[in-house]
């Protein structure tokens, strides 16, 4: 399944390495992925700062990856892209995310945005 999302994020200060190495090993394994950070940073109570990154490709061979660099670098990330069934018509996007430590989640984020433009937010937070 094609797909893209732009609520995926890396622990602040580890986000070019961790796209680079991203896309190289999804180059190296040939998968259908590509992911670039997108000069965004969002804030959360519990868990730190992250730099937001967009990808197209494959959601499990995004999760698989970003599962990877969580382990590999030693940091926390967000897995986003997780969406409500429900079709309510809302002023705001909606989103939502894990954040992990490598295999491990240690949270859950809830995000929105304003439906033209604007900046996604976090809008709650949990701890696991």
């Amino acid at each position: 399944m094609k797909m893209d999302s732009e609520t995926f994020g890396i622990e602040k200060g580890h986000g070019q390495e961790a796209i680079d190495w991203l896309n190289e090993e999804a180059k190296k394994d040939k998968l259908k992925f590509e992911a670039r950070l997108y000069g965004e940073e969002i804030e959360t109570q519990n868990f730190g700062t992250f730099e937001l990154f967009s990808w197209i490709g494959d959601v499990q061979v995004a999760r698989k990856l970003v599962i990877k660099a969580s382990k590999r670098f030693k940091i926390k990330v967000i897995e986003g892209g997780y969406r409500t069934k429900d079709k309510i018509f809302k002023m705001s996007k909606q989103d939502y995310g894990v954040v992990r430590k490598g295999d491990k989640v240690i949270g859950h984020l809830a995000f929105t945005a304003p439906m033209l433009g604007g900046k996604w937010k976090v809008a709650e937070e949990e701890l696991r």
